[in-house]
């Protein structure tokens, strides 16, 4: 019974020093409030929960043609639709091959106009490296483009809100097919035939070492698995959605 006395004076204390000490901020005109941190960090779209077995395959073009007409020869070959990244200083010096992604009937996005770690410019310059690669791409294939992936992965709020002024939908990836470190082709298609799913956003290069020999393995194990590839832009949700932690996209409605 002592305890539970000296408990409840000890709370009763508590609060009588509370009220005096925000009585006299107020009388001073002193202020200290604390409130919870309830801001979200803006996440890019990873990969997306979905039932019907879609998934999609993107590369990234930064560099070099020379594997380019074999790539989308295989995609035609498969029947497989792609999404391909462009970098603006890519799509000026090789417009031809822009233009030829776009007329065999794959989605561009842009990849930024010089390549850089965007996280670290400011609001104007990364807004003047989208505008310039998406006027860019647009005068070449006379399409509007309405995706955006940021070099390297790396991104920050400040990009995404940008991005979201400009009309365009942030991604990244869910399966990295490592293509870039120069694997073999097996290698690559392991990795990306062990992760990819329903949802899954598939990773790779235009001009990776041994990105054009792995992609018949891939196709031909996926296909059988029953998944159907289609452009990011018909995998995402453009409405009524949201975006787990992990960065999955779900419909909430």
């Amino acid at each position: 019974m002592k305890t539970n006395k000296k408990f409840l004076l000890f709370i009763a204390l508590g609060l009588a020093i509370i009220v005096v000490a925000g009585a006299y901020l107020k009388a001073s005109g002193n202020y200290v409030v604390y409130t919870a941190n309830t801001s979200k960090k803006k996440l890019p779209v990873y990969g997306v929960k979905r039932d019907d077995d879609s998934l999609s395959i993107s590369f990234d073009c930064a560099w070099g043609v020379e594997y380019t007409d074999g790539i989308l020869d295989a995609l035609d070959f498969y029947g497989v639709k792609a999404t391909f990244f462009v970098v603006q200083f890519w799509a000026e010096k090789y417009p031809d091959y822009l233009k030829k992604i776009s007329e065999r009937g794959h989605e561009i996005g842009t990849h930024s106009k010089t390549h850089p770690k965007m996280s670290k410019l400011s609001e104007k310059a990364i807004e003047e490296e989208l505008t310039s690669s998406v006027k860019a791409i647009e005068e070449i294939t006379g399409k509007k483009v309405t995706l955006f992936r940021p070099p390297f992965g790396d991104y920050n709020d400040r990009l995404i809100t940008v991005a979201e002024k400009l009309g365009l939908n942030t991604v990244q990836w869910s399966v990295d097919s490592l293509d870039w470190k120069n694997l073999s082709a097996e290698e690559i298609a392991t990795r990306v035939i062990k992760k990819a799913k329903s949802g899954s956003i598939i990773l790779m290069h235009n001009n990776g070492l041994h990105t054009l020999e792995s992609l018949p393995l891939i196709f031909a194990a996926t296909q059988q698995k029953g998944l159907v590839y289609r452009p990011i832009g018909e995998l995402i949700y453009t409405d009524d959605y949201k975006i787990l932690p992990d960065g999955t996209q779900i419909k909430t409605n």
